[in-house]
């Protein structure tokens, strides 16, 4: 039996806060709340809707009738509230708003719904947050798997494309069926976090979930809410982290959304060269408006509250940085300065990081901004954006722009391959090769690559192995982990008939070894936002397209990589070490193991007294085509 309380959830200080654009648990008394009022089993429901004339609740407990269960205001707030009875869990429902301008009507889905219809239905339905945890272990311990110094290899994934029921019409698989088998898979694999695409209910499914309308609520495709905590538990349970990505840049246009949600721009600029996105056609939040700033504040802290996630990757925040981003001269407004800041957006943006990092410092925030924007993932009280993290995709650019090259020409690109070093440590970099590089009309990976067919998977062999010899943490998109060979597809599973064939196996099985070997080996992780982790050895044979370097752990141990970017074998290849002793090849992307040719070093090396590369020592090695070494020094 529910407790009974007042029909009104809302505090003066709830709509204080709320209006001050500081309210960051807006969830907890917006939307609807089932409870027991005045001896009656029913729900609380409260929404914003300043311009209203009037507002009523319509659905499955009252016919859908416009009238029968009107809210009522609360002076000066902007606000409906009320309590109707008989409402219970799992009903649906949306709002009838009338407007008080132009006799503008509406029928709205609840903007705080913690559930919705199944697309293409489009109605919110009455939910609840029971799911009784079992991942107090890790969330106890999760800040240190998660942080800078820590080995983050990231598996992203499309729910809905990842793998799908064929013989039952090639429907998707629901949150809890996909919780063992994602859960094992990356756990197998050696990815330490999952991040998922946008799992913010959408009502175009081929938006990917980049055209949020349910930001509270988890699309109901794959099941109802628990299902989705289900799957999320079961991967901290198994040591795995959950990252969600999150869209407060922009929404879509669709009428049953945000948008003229009380017959005027509400939560969205009037302006269009404000207020519409040229690009994905969708309408961007009005951040100087407080109240829409609570709301997304509330939307961020809501994932991490209710659904235990360790991180939130934020969406195209270029866009939001920047007013003329993708505009033409006299297509956007100038802020106060006359400038091109989107002044409101920065102020967010920093406010957001705080807001989480205040109340979750073991999480990380990721930014997926593609400019030089300064100081992105540095702390707001040092100037910056205040992120954990940022992508950097100028590494990505440049990297598959070089490898996209016949190797005969790669010499004349060399810099395409050194130049991040320029820049590796002015943020806290994500390398990612994700799902924007395999779709719209981009092709996978595998097929980036130049060459015939065994050209091609050592190409992409050499690809991962230097991301992951690289400063940085790591990011796969799925699919990749196995050299899928098609484009992704959002309305099919991957192909996983693949990793039956001995090339596509290599491929998968490299991938699990260089996480392994990410984690276990501290001179690859330890120091990956720092420039005492990394060292150059020779950064310079551009005529030979080698490139060699030395990773450190906090202790000063190395790790060598060496890289050959040709398919010419090269034996005999000096270079200089900081340490004599045997080096020791621990792992080899030419392995017959991954498919390769099996040209190697026979387990290692021993260092002569010869100078070499401005070091005492040196060792010469056999360099297979299209590879990446790995050595350390020692036998061990």
């Amino acid at each position: 039996m529910r407790q009974d309380k007042t029909d009104q959830l809302l505090t003066d200080q709830d709509v204080y806060l709320f209006n001050e654009g500081s309210h960051v648990r807006l969830y907890e008394k917006f939307g609807a709340h089932l409870m027991r009022s005045g001896g009656l089993d029913g729900a609380c429901f409260a929404v914003w809707a300043p311009n209203a004339r009037s507002v009523g609740v319509m659905g499955d407990f009252n016919g859908w009738s416009k009238v029968k269960n009107p809210l009522r205001q609360r002076a000066g707030s902007g606000i409906w509230e009320g309590f109707i009875p008989g409402v219970k869990r799992g009903d649906s429902y949306k709002y009838s708003v009338a407007s008080r301008y132009n006799d503008f009507y509406t029928e709205k889905a609840d903007p705080f719904a913690f559930a919705s219809e199944v697309p293409p239905k489009t109605a919110s339905a009455v939910w609840d947050q029971a799911y009784a945890w079992g991942d107090g272990d890790w969330m106890r311990s999760r800040g240190a798997k998660s942080g800078l110094k820590s080995p983050v290899s990231i598996y992203e994934v499309h729910l809905g494309s990842w793998m799908r029921v064929p013989e039952e019409g090639n429907r998707f698989l629901t949150y809890r069926e996909m919780a063992p088998k994602l859960t094992a898979y990356a756990k197998e694999m050696g990815f330490t976090h999952v991040e998922l695409m946008p799992i913010t209910e959408h009502p175009f499914y081929g938006s990917w979930g980049y055209q949020t309308t349910g930001y509270f609520s988890p699309t109901s495709r794959y099941g109802h809410p628990e299902d989705l905590m289900y799957l999320i538990d079961l991967l901290h349970r198994e040591g795995i982290g959950i990252i969600l990505d999150w869209v407060p840049a922009h929404f879509p246009t669709d009428m049953h959304g945000l948008e003229y949600f009380d017959g005027t721009h509400l939560y969205e600029h009037a302006d269009p060269r404000q207020g519409f996105h040229p690009d994905w056609k969708s309408s961007i939040f009005n951040f100087g408006r407080n109240e829409v700033r609570s709301f997304l504040l509330s939307s961020a802290m809501f994932w991490l509250d209710k659904y235990h996630a360790d991180g939130l990757r934020v969406d195209a925040v270029a866009s939001m940085l920047y007013l003329d981003y993708s505009r033409k001269p006299g297509e956007w407004v100038p802020n106060r300065h006359g400038s091109n800041e989107n002044l409101e957006a920065i102020a967010f943006l920093k406010q957001f990081n705080n807001v989480i990092y205040e109340n979750y410092p073991d999480v990380q925030t990721f930014a997926e901004e593609s400019t030089a924007w300064p100081m992105v993932s540095r702390p707001t009280y040092l100037g910056g954006l205040g992120f954990g993290l940022k992508w950097d995709m100028g590494w990505m650019h440049d990297t598959l722009r070089y490898f996209s090259k016949d190797p005969v020409f790669r010499k004349y690109h060399h810099d395409s391959l050194t130049f991040r070093m320029l820049y590796a440590f002015g943020e806290n970099f994500v390398l990612p090769l994700s799902h924007d590089e395999v779709a719209h009309g981009k092709g996978s990976l595998l097929e980036k690559m130049p060459g015939d067919d065994w050209q091609k998977f050592a190409n992409l062999r050499l690809l991962y192995g230097a991301m992951f010899a690289q400063p940085g943490q790591k990011l796969l998109f799925m699919g990749g982990e196995f050299a899928q060979r098609r484009e992704w597809r959002h309305e099919a599973s991957l192909d996983w008939h693949l990793t039956e064939l001995a090339p596509h196996r290599g491929m998968q099985q490299w991938v699990k070894d260089l996480n392994l070997l990410y984690r276990a080996e501290p001179a690859l992780h330890e120091l990956n936002c720092s420039p005492a982790g990394f060292e150059w050895v020779d950064a310079n044979d551009s005529q030979q397209s080698v490139t060699a370097f030395l990773r450190r752990d906090a202790e000063g141990r190395p790790v060598l990589a060496i890289c050959n970017f040709t398919p010419l074998p090269r034996f005999g290849y000096r270079l200089g070490v900081p340490e004599g002793g045997y080096w020791k090849e621990i792992l080899n992307s030419d392995a017959a193991l991954y498919n390769g040719s099996g040209l190697g070093n026979l387990g290692g090396v021993e260092a002569e007294t010869v100078p070499a590369h401005g070091r005492a020592q040196s060792i010469t090695v056999t360099l297979p085509p299209l590879s990446i070494l790995f050595f350390k020094p020692g036998r061990g």
